[in-house]
Parts: structure tokens; C-alpha cells; sequence
């Protein structure tokens, strides 16, 4: 196990330096200059502009730009951001919480909601609540997500006053619920569908009917020899859906006006701070690998047959 778990962080430091790196070519390839963005539709004399790039390292060719992120990465820098001139790090310190905490309820109910349906639906396949269930959960992937948050709102919160519309306060439960919802809505039609094909595929297996002509209790058929090979594959997706969420709430964040990560990566970029943003890029990026690696150990844990040298 320590021997994987060595290879696999050797192996996540070309992915960490190729997406950085990536992100990084992009945002400086964008038109704009973000220092004189700065002062507006006001003249400003060319040799402010030329002090605040140097003292902000943006004068350098973009190769030495990047060694410099890198280096200072290491020391737990991620740069200035440009508009406010405070370290990134602080920015993302008060934002990040908020993302991980809307994301954390998106995820919680993916799981609940979305393993117990597929249950339910694998379990009754082909029959009118498994056809209900796969005509809901492909409605739920046909519709973008900004028109869901944007319906959401005016049933929940304008038509029947069930929730606020918007996110008055980032760590009241009640605020959080209606973004979490939608945030987490994609994943969990695909939670829906992952979990009843598994269930489905499972129950024909030989070791399913060994269990049963054993004279197995059902729940312990089910909970015990059915549930631990089924949530395999549904493992693997939560993992990598928990990084998609920290990183695709953007859009949910700016419906419902939650001040997270998502709205500081709309901010930056409307503000072609590329700092802030490679910054933000670069987290997620760490956080990603850290989840990937702790599914994959995850594997071992659900089927003991399942060993890593």
C-alpha cells in the first residue's frame, strides 16, 4: 500500500505542473491589460503602469513569470491579486470556505438522495417507478444548470416562498439548501443511473444467487454482498464529481449570489486577473489529485479482493 500510495504522488506532480501550466498560457494569452484596467476609462501616465508591472513581476517574460509562481507556490504564495493588491491566499482563504461548505451539502445530498434511488430503481428494474425514475434523471441531464437554478428560484422562492431567492447569509443551512440543490442536481441523475445499472448487473451475478439459495436474510443480501460490489463504480464518479463541484460553481454561486470561490473566478476573469485565478486553479487542482488518490485506496476498503503493491 505505502509503495502505491508513493508512485501515485510521483505520478501527480507532471499532472499538478501540466494543468498549472495550462491555466497559466491561457489567462496570460488573454486580450486586456488587468493593471490598466485598473484606473477605467481614466488616462493614467504609461510609466505607472510600467512601475506597478514590475512591482508586480509582470514585466518578465511569461517563462520566468511562471518559474516565479512556482517557486513561490512552494512557499505557500499564490500570488498578489491585482486589484486589491493583497495576497491571493487571503482571497481565497475567505472565499474558499463558503465553496466548500455549499459543496459539501451539494455532495451530501448527491449521495443520500442519489445512491438510494438507484436502489430503489435497480431493485424494482422495469417496472413504472424504475421508467418514472430514468425519465426524471434524463430530464434533470437535458437542462443547463443555469435554467434550473433560474426555475428553482421562482417555484421555491418567488411562487410558493419556501426559500429565499438569494444568499444573505453564506453560513445559514436554510441559504445554502436551494444552491446546494441545484448544484448537486447533474450528479445526482447520474448517481440515479450509475447506482441501477450496478444494482441490476449485480443481482444476475452467481455469488447474488449462491447467497440466496444459502437462504441469506434479503437485507443481508442486499446490504452486505449486493451493496459493496455495486458502489464500486459509484465511488469512483463521486470522486471526481466532488472536484467538479468545488470547481463548476461558478455559475450556481452567481445565480444565487453566493460570494465562494465561483464568483471570485467570475470576478477575476471579467478582471483578467490572472493571478487570482491560476491561484484558485492551482487548489483545485491539488484537491482533485488528493480525492482521486483517496478513492482509488477507497477500492480496497469495498472489495477485499481488491490489493495494492
Amino acid at each position: 500500500m505505502g509503495r502505491y500510495v508513493v508512485r501515485r504522488l510521483l505520478q501527480a506532480i507532471p499532472v499538478f505542473l501540466g494543468a498549472t501550466l495550462l491555466i497559466f498560457l491561457m489567462m496570460y494569452s488573454l486580450p486586456g491589460d488587468p493593471v490598466r484596467a485598473l484606473w477605467g476609462d481614466q488616462s493614467v501616465d504609461p510609466a505607472q503602469i510600467a512601475a506597478l508591472k514590475k512591482d508586480l513581476g509582470l514585466d518578465l517574460p511569461l517563462w520566468q513569470q511562471y518559474l516565479n509562481y512556482l517557486f513561490g507556490l512552494f512557499q505557500g504564495d499564490f500570488g498578489t491579486q491585482i486589484a486589491s493588491q493583497r495576497p491571493v491566499a487571503d482571497v481565497i482563504a475567505e472565499a474558499l470556505p463558503v465553496t466548500i461548505r455549499l459543496t459539501l451539502f451539494a455532495f451530501t445530498f448527491t449521495v443520500l438522495a442519489g445512491i438510494s434511488l438507484g436502489i430503489v430503481a435497480g431493485l424494482w428494474a422495469d417496472r413504472l417507478l424504475d421508467r418514472g425514475m430514468l425519465f426524471f434523471t434524463l430530464l434533470l441531464i437535458s437542462v443547463p444548470s443555469f435554467v434550473l437554478g433560474y426555475t428553482a428560484q421562482f417555484w421555491l422562492a418567488f411562487k410558493f416562498q419556501l426559500l429565499t431567492p438569494t444568499v444573505q447569509d453564506s453560513e445559514a443551512f436554510g441559504d445554502l439548501l436551494m444552491p446546494a440543490i441545484v448544484l448537486g442536481s447533474l450528479s445526482l441523475a447520474y448517481v440515479v443511473r450509475l447506482t441501477r445499472t450496478s444494482v441490476v448487473e449485480n443481482l444476475r451475478s452467481d455469488y447474488i444467487r449462491t447467497a440466496i439459495a444459502k437462504g441469506l436474510p434479503r437485507r443481508r443480501v442486499i446490504g452486505v454482498h449486493l451493496m459493496r460490489n455495486s458502489l464500486i463504480p459509484v465511488v469512483t464518479f463521486l470522486g471526481t464529481d466532488l472536484g467538479a463541484l468545488l470547481g463548476g460553481a461558478v455559475i450556481t454561486e452567481g445565480i444565487f449570489n453566493v460570494q465562494g470561490v465561483g464568483n471570485l473566478v467570475y470576478e477575476a476573469l471579467n478582471r483578467r486577473e490572472g493571478s487570482t485565478v491560476v491561484g484558485i486553479v492551482t487548489l483545485l487542482v491539488i484537491l482533485y489529485l488528493a480525492i482521486s488518490l483517496i478513492v482509488d485506496l477507497l477500492y480496497a476498503v469495498l472489495d477485499p479482493r481488491i490489493r495494492y503493491v
